[in-house]
């Protein structure tokens, strides 16, 4: 789902790394709300208080790395660890080590716990993951980590990647919010008519006046109740539907043409479409296009 917040590295974990002894070896931003960046570090320590979400793998070393709260955890080669916005914690760190890390903007889990697993964004609780075992996710990690995010190609192989992680997040280790702690928002039922609806007219002007019409609700109150299910104002969903069904599009095969696309998304004009996509990839739809083939051509000639 493309980016619903500023696609670029929380300054909460990122800044506070580049502001320490840790040193950056490459960084990207992927798209959809995700930035990776690869460092390394070592006889530090640092206290974070992220805003996004932080997934880490450990590519080398971290054995005398722990937190201030469990020294008697450590660290080391394949090793995850999950540090959810607003979790504060405080890391000694040890001998020489490198690690990747995958920020992704809180407003990213909506679109996928609705998806996924049918539950809205706030019925979803990340846990603190320290120094955890999880061979699936290490190894799309990993993937991710070897990619050249330079190439416009690699960078389309990462984001899928960095998608493909998150669901796996979601789906093996997301908890639920205590029973009675969600009040107000839409009705499941409701809900699901709702986004159903918006999908078959995502290629019209659809106001919030027509929304709060089919929810039977007053403007003001459908606009409080749609961001507590969906976590996302209407236009940032629209926006964001506009964008991923663009994407959809410009890697099928036979690709209509950016007038085409526009008009079958709900853009009032391919340079229209062209601000917004850059905005959520980082990159034109005819940059992604491309790298979209090559991908795939070298895809094919693979043994």
């Amino acid at each position: 789902m493309p980016a619903l917040a500023p696609a670029s590295p929380p300054a909460d974990v990122f800044d506070v790394l580049s502001h320490s002894r840790a040193r950056l070896h490459r960084r990207a931003t992927l798209g959809d709300g995700l930035s990776v960046a690869h460092w390394s570090n070592s006889f530090d320590s640092t206290r974070y208080l992220p805003g996004h979400h932080t997934l880490s793998l450990y590519l080398h070393g971290g054995h005398g790395t722990y937190r201030e709260d469990a020294p008697s955890e450590r660290g080391g080669p394949g090793k995850l660890c999950l540090m959810p916005a607003g979790h504060e914690v405080n890391w000694v760190v040890g001998t020489e080590q490198t690690f990747l890390h995958l920020y992704f903007a809180p407003e990213l889990l909506g679109p996928l716990a609705l998806r996924l697993l049918d539950r809205e964004p706030r019925e979803v609780r990340l846990p603190e993951l320290n120094f955890a075992d999880d061979p699936e996710l290490v190894a799309r990690l990993a993937r991710l980590a070897a990619l050249d995010w330079s190439d416009t190609g690699a960078r389309i192989a990462a984001n899928e990647l960095g998608h493909a992680a998150l669901a796996h997040v979601l789906a093996r280790h997301a908890g639920r919010a205590p029973r009675g702690a969600i009040r107000g928002g839409l009705a499941p039922a409701l809900r699901r008519r709702l986004a159903d609806w918006l999908e078959e007219r995502l290629t019209q002007a659809v106001t919030v006046g027509e929304m709060a019409a089919f929810c039977a609700l007053s403007e003001t109150h459908f606009a409080h109740m749609f961001r507590a299910s969906f976590g996302a104002a209407p236009h940032e969903w629209i926006v964001a539907r506009r964008i991923e069904r663009a994407a959809a599009l410009l890697r099928a095969r036979q690709a209509p043409s950016l007038d085409d696309v526009a008009r079958a998304t709900g853009h009032a004009s391919a340079s229209h479409l062209v601000r917004r996509f850059k905005a959520a990839w980082g990159m034109t739809p005819g940059q992604y296009r491309a790298a979209q083939a090559s991908t795939v051509r070298v895809t094919r000639q693979a043994p």
